[in-house]
């Protein structure tokens, strides 16, 4: 999520810092806890059962050359 929030502030111009998990839930209440969540994911299973193979850039990526 921080490397998220870094690629926005970079191409917005804006700073990024770090905040607590009560900081979050209090500036974006119940998504401040779903953000900060340790949700691992992966598209490894979607690419061997679908035969899916990425083509596009990654978000970061993305964000960076948007």
């Amino acid at each position: 999520m921080r490397e998220i929030a870094e690629a926005i502030g970079r191409r917005l111009s804006v700073p990024t810092k770090s905040i607590s998990l009560e900081e979050a839930t209090n500036h974006f209440g119940a998504l401040g806890q779903l953000i900060a969540a340790d949700i691992p994911a992966s598209n490894v299973l979607t690419q061997e059962r679908l035969g899916w193979n990425p083509e596009h850039l990654g978000l970061i990526k993305a964000i960076d050359r948007a």
